[in-house]
């Protein structure tokens, strides 16, 4: 090629290579009207150029004692211009493909992210397709594009720490979702989506880059998987979350009741048959005598159970735990456990705390006895394992989720914000008021 190469900046500054014929005596090179910045003559049929600033494409000439004479073209090109694709961010480790969209790409010979180069494909002049290089810390870095047009840059792009999940607040709700948790952990601005165990969550809104408000999906009964995934990777959190069931009271034999008794949640039995009382007792939900639903509840149950009395005890207890304030934890007792006058449940601002009692044979309480809860306590974290049977006084005000193998008789007059749920036999209600937490 006569012209080499036939392509330049319009700022001029490209060397160029001119090859023909009686160089030698060169007195001047010309691009268009504007005489070369320099030049070199090397031999009688190639002179070295460097191009002066222009456009559009014009003829080279080159002037000697015999005479002037056009060698050929060249072009001048205007700088590039791009962006990327929004949104301009990825992961750290770099390895995923961007899209730059502009004019003028189609001599790109280097893509730079910051002192990284790029592999490339330009696509067309209007495009190219761009594998991010890894970067060594997170934040942003320029980009450039190199062409024979010149230099493009003005563009940033930024490189993502992966994101980390540190709590789910509330950390447990219903299994037919619907409501409303905060994630709080790292990295979230670039979130794309959220799930739980493998579930999309209906909505969600990243907050800030430490908080996302995730409106949940429905799911299966106990423990699920929290999953973030941003522009920058995909955090898990293992069993961060507890889908909780619909039931305020399930009896594995019966349901009897006597009075005015109010349930706000689902009433059911499994595996028996009977529920009488209803009404006079009003369910602010579905009654489930032995069905499908009933059925898979008294399976859940004896899951969560199981699942609970497996739980490793932080404190020995006994005796009757009137008076005591006890901070979150695991309390088994060998045998059984009394209660008179009041139990205070002190979360110390963990609006997450669980407390979990491991009562080896039965729950006793006095009447009006109270279980009160503190400092962000709530009753769907406090679950009472009954190793037999449970009754609870007269007037008795218990917070709390009251599993028990045999059976639980609750007095007149008794308000459980929780559930009763009895795996082998039955629940016996009179004139009470039991509310499903959630």
């Amino acid at each position: 090629m006569p012209v080499s190469p036939n392509q330049g900046s319009t700022g001029g500054g490209d060397a160029v290579t001119l090859t023909g014929s009686h160089f030698t005596g060169t007195t001047d090179v010309r691009y268009g009207t504007r005489r070369a910045t320099s030049f070199m003559v090397i031999s009688d049929t190639t002179t070295d150029t460097i191009t002066p600033s222009g456009h559009d494409a014009v003829p080279v000439s080159v002037t000697t004692a015999g005479g002037t004479g056009n060698v050929g073209t060249f072009f001048y090109l205007p700088p590039p211009s791009f962006r990327i694709g929004p949104p301009p961010a990825g992961p750290l480790g770099g390895g995923n493909t961007v899209i730059f969209t502009g004019f003028g790409l189609s001599t790109t010979s280097e893509v730079r992210f910051g002192t990284q180069t790029a592999v490339f494909t330009v696509d067309s002049d209007g495009q190219l397709t761009v594998t991010v290089p890894a970067a060594a810390t997170a934040g942003p870095v320029g980009v450039t594009v190199t062409t024979r047009g010149g230099i493009a840059g003005g563009i940033t792009y930024t490189y993502l720490n992966s994101p980390s999940i540190t709590v789910v607040t509330p950390d447990s709700g219903p299994v037919n979702g619907g409501n409303l948790v905060v994630i709080t952990g790292t990295a979230f601005s670039y979130t794309t989506s959220v799930t739980f165990d493998g579930i999309p969550v209906i909505a969600f809104r990243v907050a800030s880059d430490t908080e996302i408000d995730a409106l949940l999906p429905a799911g299966d009964i106990g423990l699920a998987d929290v999953s973030v995934t941003t522009l920058g990777g995909t955090t898990t959190a293992s069993d961060a979350y507890t889908y909780l069931g619909l039931f305020a009271v399930l009896g594995g034999a019966s349901v009897t009741n006597t009075g005015l008794t109010s349930v706000t949640g689902d009433l059911g039995v499994s595996p028996g048959v009977s529920i009488t009382g209803f009404p006079p007792g009003q369910v602010n939900g579905s009654i489930h005598n032995a069905d499908a639903v009933a059925v898979a509840a008294h399976a859940d149950l004896i899951t969560t159970y199981n699942d609970a009395v497996g739980q490793i005890p932080d404190t020995s207890i006994s005796g009757d735990l009137g008076g005591l304030t006890l901070p979150p934890g695991v309390y088994n007792a060998a045998s059984s456990i009394g209660l008179t006058g009041t139990l205070t449940l002190d979360a110390q601002g963990d609006p997450n705390a669980d407390w979990i009692f491991q009562i080896g044979s039965t729950l006793t309480t006095a009447t009006a006895s109270h279980v009160l809860l503190i400092n962000g306590a709530t009753a769907r974290n406090v679950i009472w394992l009954i190793g037999s049977s449970a009754t609870l006084g007269t007037d008795t005000d218990l917070a709390g989720r009251v599993l028990a193998q045999i059976s639980i008789t609750v007095n007149a007059g008794v308000t459980v914000h929780g559930q009763v749920l009895a795996i082998d036999g039955s629940v016996t209600l009179d004139t009470n008021t039991i509310t499903r937490p959630w």
